[in-house]
């Protein structure tokens, strides 16, 4: 992963070399910015692989900012909170934040995910990563969903969990098994993560066909259901 680029966004000066300085030891190319704005110049010129956003920022916070990016781009977003609060971890992600990562940080976690992220969004160039069904189109290799014949914005850790489920229909997976199999690691959030996705998801997809669906199965899980022909 040497030479990915990573943008670290963070008003506390000292955070930002400590994270830079582990980041560029590790091998990866590194830009900071002190605030929101800056971090949203810094982007369309930088083109990063990876942003590191912390929430609690001057001029623009991060929730801001990852709305901002959110529009035009689907690059992976870690938030940073110092709060720890389950409220501003489940924001960070119906933005369309990929991860989080609670002040203060073990630098060597943060690496980790930041590498996880990475791997799960990642272009595999020797294999088409695709699944297909009735007006559905699920392709990991290009990051594109495509319903009912239309292409859809979605973030990369929606993309990820609905591939995962299609690709083993009618195989019901718990949360918990969701977390460690779609996110890759040792995941330190809570089962919500995966209800937000889920529940993201189903705004998508939900009504678009009748020979499939993403069902809840209670008090175990979720499950892509694939009706029989």
């Amino acid at each position: 992963m040497s030479n990915k680029k990573i943008l670290i966004v963070d008003d506390e000066a000292n955070i930002c070399e400590l994270l830079r300085l582990y980041l560029q030891k590790d091998g990866f190319d590194t830009a900071v910015a002190n605030n929101g704005e800056e971090a949203l110049k810094i982007v369309p010129k930088y083109n990063p692989d990876l942003i590191l956003l912390d929430i609690m920022m001057p001029k623009l916070d991060g929730w801001q900012v990852c709305r901002e990016i959110r529009k035009t781009s689907d690059i992976p977003i870690i938030m940073i909170t110092a709060k720890g609060e389950t409220f501003d971890k489940i924001l960070g992600l119906e933005l369309g934040a990929d991860d989080y990562v609670c002040k203060p940080f073990d630098t060597k976690e943060v690496i980790a995910r930041i590498k996880a992220v990475l791997r799960r969004t990642g272009d595999d160039e020797t294999q088409i990563k695709e699944v297909c069904y009735d007006k559905l189109v699920v392709n990991l290799t290009n990051y594109e969903l495509v319903v009912d014949g239309k292409q859809i914005d979605t973030p990369p850790k929606e993309l990820e969990l609905v591939y995962h489920l299609a690709s083993n229909p009618n195989r019901v997976y718990t949360r918990d098994r969701l977390l460690d199999e779609v996110w890759g690691f040792d995941y330190y959030g809570d089962s919500r993560t995966v209800d937000v996705h889920i529940r993201r998801l189903r705004e998508k997809l939900e009504n678009v066909s009748d020979k499939w669906s993403l069902r809840t199965v209670r008090g175990v899980g979720y499950k892509f259901e694939v009706k029989n022909q």
